[in-house]
């Protein structure tokens, strides 16, 4: 069972993180070790080309691992990343974007996950994640 809830997770989005809060990123479901949430498409996301933005994406990215790893360790509003690489392998045009997270390894310091990008309502995996949480 998840130490935290999605509606939890969305209260903490609001109250302290309020980046992920203007991109509009929700949680839709969280497990333990997994999380899935949504970034809705808005103009405000868009390069000149009319594509999801990379740092958007990866706003997206670390913000699912974060509830992936509060889904393990509890409200620890002090796990930070440490690390994330993000492999961009399409172009997200125009379109909602759903994020995967998964936790591969828990420990007691680190925490390492995947999130995988993909455009709401295909299966058009738009970008693969990997990042490191340091767990105080």
């Amino acid at each position: 069972m998840s130490a935290i809830s999605p509606e939890a997770f969305n209260a903490l989005l609001t109250e302290k993180l309020p980046m992920a809060e203007a991109l509009g990123i929700r949680a839709e479901s969280i497990g333990k070790g997994s999380a899935r949430l949504i970034m809705p498409f808005g103009p405000h996301l868009t390069r000149p080309v009319d594509v999801v933005c990379g740092p958007a994406l990866m706003t997206l990215a670390d913000v699912a691992l974060y509830a992936a790893v509060l889904s393990a360790i509890g409200l620890v509003e002090m796990a930070v990343t440490s690390n994330l690489n993000i492999s961009f392998l399409r172009k997200a045009e125009r379109c909602d974007i759903v994020a995967e997270a998964s936790l591969l390894k828990l420990g007691r310091r680190l925490a390492m996950g995947a999130v995988e990008l993909v455009a709401a309502g295909t299966d058009d995996l738009v970008a693969h994640v990997t990042a490191t949480y340091a767990i105080p």
